[in-house]
């Protein structure tokens, strides 16, 4: 179950950080708001791009950690 739970949350951490930096949700936080001097770092292609990356890595994570588990030997 652990295994289970571990592989949905990198999934899901993984699609967020992957398409979140595209959406408008991204441009309109609060924190952005409340800092403007944040807002050209955040808002930067390379900032989006280490966001995704880190997106990415997660999506790999969770496929991996499937797959190990689809296809691990049986004990017993």
């Amino acid at each position: 179950m652990a295994a289970l739970l571990s592989i949905v949350s990198s999934l899901l951490v993984g699609l967020v950080l992957t398409v979140a930096p595209w959406t408008s949700v991204w441009e309109s936080n609060w924190l952005l708001q409340l800092w403007a001097g944040l807002r050209s770092i955040v808002t930067s292609g390379f900032a989006r791009g280490a966001v995704t990356g880190l997106g990415l890595v997660n999506l790999v994570v969770a496929v991996i950690d499937l797959r190990a588990r689809l296809f691990a030997p049986r004990r017993g």
